[in-house]
């Protein structure tokens, strides 16, 4: 699920630090579907997981010292995690092509959504009925 720009202005844990609404409903349609392993995709730092401490910063998708694809697949080879399957993945363009760099079979239920109201439309209804 991805990280999301609002943030606490303190150092917390990955679950706490993303406090705006994307991330929350993302988090929620996430938890739904009772996952093996719940990872925050970071713009700057990558794979998080839940209790990972990280510190506040301001780096978008794209931006000069975020995430890369290279350093993404090295992140999740370290993990152990680039043969998982299945991979859902709930982020907007950026955030899918990323994951998919690193696995091209991952579900992306938000694709083909047309702004944030239709995707927290379907993040609800994740939410409401995980299964499919």
């Amino acid at each position: 699920m991805p990280c999301g720009s609002r943030k606490l202005d303190h150092p917390a844990r990955a679950a706490d630090m993303y406090v705006g609404s994307c991330h929350r409903a993302c988090r929620k349609a996430a938890e739904a579907l009772c996952p093996d392993r719940l990872l925050i995709l970071s713009a700057r730092y990558g794979l998080l997981d839940l209790d990972d401490v990280v510190e506040p910063y301001d780096t978008p998708h794209g931006a000069t010292g975020a995430i890369t694809a290279p350093v993404l697949l090295e992140q999740a080879t370290l993990r152990g995690i680039v043969c998982l399957d299945p991979v859902v993945a709930l982020g907007g363009a950026r955030h899918v092509d990323l994951v998919h760099a690193v696995w091209p079979h991952a579900r992306t239920p938000l694709t083909g959504t047309r702004g944030m109201g239709e995707q927290m439309a379907r993040l609800a209804a994740m939410r409401n009925s995980p299964v499919g």
